[in-house]
């Protein structure tokens, strides 16, 4: 651990690290590991469950006064009424962990009174240590890291993550990525948010949306990217995101191109915007039965 560190984010670092020891060791025999659905295309495996209990076991050694939330036990652990709540993934990317695809994290961030002040997102694949304190700017292995500084969007390579639970907007989504396909060099689906957003903040990607995400896939990248001189809100810019659902991040003059574009799919768009999406996708629909008319 580094002295020059925030004790508290010292202690995420421990934290993180035990759980990405307990991730590679599973990794080496994954046929062996069990796994378990949550719903459809949302998985749990007891992998996640002991890297979660190393996490929580390791905070509330040090701050036996802390809240918890995390993933797979919720608020079960830790003091209810704290000020400081550490929000915990444990393994973001399970899918990805389960299939042998060697994209996934531990992520850790600590709030208070509503705010993130520390963060820590950790690829054990990697050694990656992605770190962050409010006011102190993000850090990847200790080096300095900084958004890239692409002003066009044409020249910028985006990130997202695709729609998978029941009830999820596919046909929204398809339309939204279409967009931004058009408009990119490239867009990539690595399938950990929290990577994703880490990566944003490194400047290997210039954006990055996606929805349906929850507060402990997004708190430690948000940091992360904000450190490091990015924006991040939900689909109208708006800042107040993390619960939302919602979630884009870029560099500056990305994230803006970025919201002018996602603005109107936001469930939080005007009703002029909402009304111009559901005429294009009721197009798209008329189209398709077309297409399928005609083939028939």
């Amino acid at each position: 651990m580094s002295s020059s560190l925030h004790p508290m984010l010292n202690v995420a670092i421990k934290a993180a690290r035990a759980a990405g020891a307990i991730i590679n060791r599973a990794a080496l025999d994954i046929e062996s590991v069990r796994v378990a659905q949550k719903q459809v295309n949302d998985f749990v495996t007891e992998v996640d469950r002991a890297a979660e209990d190393a996490i929580i076991s390791t905070l509330l050694t040090a701050y036996p006064g802390h809240g918890i939330l995390a993933e797979e036990s919720g608020q079960e652990h830790g003091a209810k009424n704290s000020d400081y709540v550490w929000i915990i993934d444990p393994l973001d990317g399970t899918t990805n962990f389960i299939h042998g695809f060697p994209v996934y994290c531990v992520s850790i961030a600590l709030s208070f009174k509503g705010k993130i002040e520390h963060a820590v997102v950790y690829d054990p694949t990697r050694n990656d240590l992605f770190t962050a304190t409010r006011g102190r700017g993000a850090f990847l292995n200790e080096r300095r890291i900084r958004v890239s500084k692409r002003t066009q969007l044409k020249d910028c390579l985006v990130s997202t993550g695709f729609p998978f639970r029941p009830g999820d907007n596919f046909r929204a989504y398809m339309r939204m990525f279409g967009e931004i396909t058009q408009r990119t060099a490239g867009v990539r689906r690595p399938g950990a948010a929290a990577l994703d957003l880490a990566y944003v903040a490194a400047g290997f990607c210039d954006g990055f949306f996606e929805t349906g995400l929850s507060i402990w896939d997004v708190a430690a990248g948000s940091l992360l990217v904000t450190e490091a001189g990015g924006l991040i809100g939900n689909f109208t810019g708006e800042a107040d995101f993390l619960e939302q659902r919602e979630c884009l991040a870029g560099n500056p003059r990305a994230y803006g191109q970025l919201v002018g574009i996602l603005g109107k799919y936001s469930k939080f768009a005007t009703v002029e915007d909402k009304l111009v999406v559901d005429a294009a996708l009721q197009r798209q629909d008329n189209e398709a039965n077309e297409s399928e008319g005609t083939q028939d």
